[in-house]
This record gives C-alpha cells, sequence and structure tokens, in this order.
C-alpha cells in the first residue's frame, strides 16, 4: 500500500470530533466530545504529510510513532495501527483524551500553519476504543516468572506505567496506594467530563488480570515504612506524585471557603463515584449557588471552574495575573470553560480576602498587573499596576497554584532519603536510582508537577533501570550461590 490516501491536509480541513451541546453537558460529569466515525476518523488521519522530520512525535514525551499509526488509520488497518500506538505507551486512550496536544505533538505538527494541525489526539483515542470494542486489547504478555519482586508506591499514571512494564518481564509486582482505589490523579484529579472513570477503571482491571497486586489504603510510613519495603521486595519505586497545595500568604487566607483545588476536585470526584461525601452534601466542597473565584491559570484551574459550572454555582470567575498568551494551561480548555459561562479576569492578582460577619470570606481584593520585561525563564514579569484594586465578590475561592512534594523523608519514616531543596527525590538521571541502593522515583515526585504523559514516560524508564538492576544483583549473587 502507498501513501497516496496521505497528503489529504491541502484538501480536507482540520475537523475535531463534535461537542455535546452546552446546556446539556454542563448538566453532567460526562465527557463532552462525541467519538468520531471511521470514516471521519479516516479523512482526519489522512491530512498526515508524512514529513521526513516528524515534529509530533519529536515533541510527544512517549515518542510515539505518529506518522506510522495515522497513515494506518487511515488506510483502515485499525488493528494494526492500536498495535503501533499501544507499543509505546500504556494508556494511549487515556493521552488521547487529556494529553493538551495543543502543546505537544498537534502544536508541532508541520503542516499547522495555514492549513491546522491533524487531529492527533482524536484519532488516538477513536483507534483505542475501537480496539476495546473489537477484542483486540489482548491480556498482557507475562514474561516467564522471576524470583524476584518489585514494590511501587503510588498508583498514578507513572507507577502503573512501571508496573505493566515490568509485569512483562516477569517480576511479581505490588502497588501501594493511599487512596481507596488505583489511578491517582486519573481517579481524583480528573473530572470525568474530561476522562470518564470508567476509562481509567478498565485499565486497571486489565492491569489486576495480569496479575499485579494493588494494595489500596496503604499509606507508607503508617502501614509500612519505607525500609520495610525495602526488606520485602528487591526494589522499590517512588512514584507518589505530588499532591501539596502551593499557598499564597495574603490577609485573610485563613477563613472560611478558601479551598485547596484538590480537596475541592477529590470531593467532586468521590461524590460522581458514589461515595459518601460530607464534605459536599452539606455544602462545604459544593458550588452549587455560590459565587466561585478560581485563582490559577494552569488545567487544574480549569478543571475547578468547569466543575463548579456543573455543581450549579451562581457565577464562575477565573483570576489568573497573566493574559491568555501567557496563560499555561491548554487553550482548548479555556475555550471550553469560556463556552461553558466561566468569565476570565486576565492581568490580576490577589491582594487579600475580605471576610463577612460570620468569618466566611465575601470578596477578593485585586489588583491589575502589568507585563514588564521577560525573566530569565523568557516570560513576562507580572508587575502591579498602583492604584489599581478592587473587590471581586465571591462566597467560594478555590486555590490553583500548583502543587508541591509532600515531606517524604518523614512521611516514609526514612530520614536518610535524599530530596532536593524543593522536595523532590534526588535520582540518578542515568539510572533513575536515589541515594538508597535500589530505592528508584519517577514522575512528578523526580520532575515536580507535569503532565500524565511525562508520569507515564518517567515509569517506563524507571521499569527498564530496575529490570537492569535486578539482572545485576542476581548475576553479581549467582557466583555465591554456586560455591555454597
Amino acid at each position: 500500500m502507498t501513501t497516496d490516501r496521505m497528503l489529504q491536509f491541502v484538501d480536507k480541513a482540520q475537523q475535531t470530533p463534535g461537542k455535546r451541546d452546552i446546556g446539556q453537558r454542563v448538566e453532567d460529569f460526562r465527557e463532552i466530545y462525541d467519538e468520531f466515525s471511521i470514516d471521519r476518523a479516516r479523512a482526519q488521519a489522512s491530512r498526515c504529510s508524512q514529513c521526513g522530520v516528524p515534529f509530533c512525535q519529536i515533541h510527544c514525551p512517549l515518542h510515539n510513532n505518529i506518522p506510522d499509526w495515522l497513515m494506518l488509520a487511515a488506510e483502515g488497518r485499525l488493528e494494526e495501527a492500536y498495535e503501533v500506538s499501544s507499543a509505546t505507551n500504556n494508556f494511549p486512550e487515556i493521552c488521547g483524551r487529556i494529553c493538551p496536544q495543543d502543546r505537544l505533538c498537534e502544536g508541532n505538527c508541520v503542516i499547522e500553519k495555514g492549513f491546522q494541525s491533524v487531529t492527533i489526539g482524536a484519532v488516538e483515542r477513536f483507534v483505542t476504543e475501537t480496539a476495546f470494542e473489537n477484542g483486540w486489547v489482548r491480556p498482557i504478555p507475562v514474561g516467564p516468572a522471576r524470583d524476584q519482586s518489585v514494590g511501587i508506591i503510588g498508583g498514578g499514571p507513572g507507577g502503573l506505567a512501571a508496573a505493566e512494564q515490568l509485569r512483562r518481564a516477569g517480576y511479581t509486582v505490588t502497588v501501594y496506594d493511599r487512596y481507596d482505589r488505583m489511578g491517582g490523579l486519573l481517579i481524583y484529579g480528573i473530572p470525568g467530563f474530561k476522562l470518564e472513570k470508567e476509562v481509567v477503571e478498565r485499565r486497571i482491571a486489565r492491569l489486576q488480570e495480569a496479575g499485579i497486586e494493588m494494595r489500596s489504603n496503604f499509606e507508607v510510613g503508617r502501614d509500612a515504612s519505607l525500609e520495610e519495603l525495602r526488606q520485602r521486595h528487591d526494589a522499590v519505586l517512588i512514584a507518589t506524585g505530588v499532591y501539596k497545595a502551593r499557598e499564597i500568604k495574603a490577609p485573610g487566607i485563613t477563613q472560611g471557603g478558601i479551598y485547596p483545588a484538590l480537596d475541592y476536585l477529590i470531593t467532586s470526584n468521590r461524590q460522581g463515584l458514589g461515595d459518601a461525601v460530607p464534605a459536599y452534601d452539606d455544602g462545604t466542597l459544593n458550588a452549587a449557588g455560590k459565587r466561585v473565584v478560581v485563582i490559577g491559570g494552569g488545567d487544574t484551574a480549569m478543571d475547578c471552574v468547569r466543575t463548579a459550572v456543573r455543581q450549579g454555582a451562581k457565577s464562575v470567575k477565573c483570576l489568573y495575573r497573566r493574559d491568555r498568551a501567557n496563560m499555561p494551561g491548554s487553550l482548548r480548555e479555556v475555550a471550553n470553560a469560556e463556552e461553558e459561562g466561566v468569565e476570565f479576569v486576565w492581568l490580576t492578582a490577589p491582594e487579600a480576602f475580605i471576610d463577612g460577619d460570620d468569618g466566611q470570606v465575601r470578596a477578593v481584593k485585586c489588583s491589575a498587573i502589568h507585563l514588564g520585561v521577560a525573566d530569565a525563564t523568557g516570560r513576562q514579569t507580572p508587575r502591579k499596576v498602583a492604584g489599581s484594586e478592587r473587590d471581586i465578590d465571591a462566597d467560594m475561592v478555590i486555590m490553583a497554584l500548583g502543587f508541591d512534594p509532600e515531606e517524604l523523608p518523614v512521611l516514609f519514616a526514612a530520614p536518610e532519603l535524599a530530596v532536593s531543596r524543593w522536595g523532590t527525590v534526588l535520582v540518578d538521571p542515568r539510572t533513575s536510582m536515589s541515594n538508597l541502593d535500589g530505592v528508584f522515583a519517577a514522575g512528578d515526585i523526580v520532575r515536580g508537577a507535569s503532565l500524565v504523559v511525562w508520569a507515564i514516560q518517567d515509569g517506563r524508564n524507571a521499569a527498564e533501570h530496575i529490570h537492569k538492576y535486578i539482572q545485576q544483583q542476581v548475576a553479581a549473587n549467582a557466583p555465591l550461590a554456586a560455591a555454597s
């Protein structure tokens, strides 16, 4: 088959999957995008130019073979397209939904200027969902059983990706997680309108079917120390992610009605999962009927504002100290939020939080911001505009300013574990190993708060390093075993 089906971008316009009607989608937490039909998916895949230097692949953290599976999809060879896609990605249907493709693969498509990029994410999602529907997603092939085991701390995307790779190599794998479900932020942090929980649970079930043991409600430092896990396993991987909310120092920050973003999102997701959630039922972390102000400009802030809309907030405003062009979150998510009625207050920063007679926040005192000269990172430095203060009414304020690591040496009862001045685990970048022999780390707990796709890549890399480490230990111990 030649590539005459490709290069269709000159004749076919970019088309994304349709969205559910705004009036309907703000009433529930179901995903807002429709699935491509097979004809639409093939047509959009055929727009790929099959360029000699695929920037989409280069700028994908997983280096997915995007042009190859786009060509296979365009030719209707969907099972083969899935095999190529899943060869480098443990969770293609998840990345197809939540990756910021506008900043990664699609944003670097060589036909983007003038013709608009290939809709890579939507085709990836279509290919994987078609594979599930047709039974092409086969059980994980487990390698010959080995005598060694690996313990993984953290059941998020990085830990689960590593678990799959190690199980494929034949190791006994146990995943420990503090929450009552595996999945990490995929379950508790990302709302259902971006990623329905059944999608994640389907993958987790597949990992369990492969013999990976999942131990939920397990807290390292409470149920076992890090040292005890080291004694239990031949290697340990720390893949906890980062959950500690960043804070700002401002007058009134400790009063009622001001909450960290993750507390708010976890409460909403638990309620959607059918859990009993007092903080939602009594209105504490429920935006219904409230004037909501979200502070921050990343994807977490977008999750919060769109969740508040669905909970029936009276009004929802997003305060961000830079402008739209300098926003770190996905511009696609900003557009979705605006469609759903969120008001963005650009170039605005909080100065203080004004309380009412009952000790609850009633307004956010803000100042206008001017973007000055660029700093060392190339971003313009925000500067307060003198005399620009004003109040924005609020009954509920959600702080979405990012996340930092928890104090793992204290939490894990492992004071010997080396961390950076930011609290991330220090590892040798060549091996992913910490200063403790046989203890590895990957994902956000090493690189800081980042994307799910980077966590997957880090987990896969760590699994490779763990395999090499264990086999080196086996080889080193072989002469001793023979002599005894």
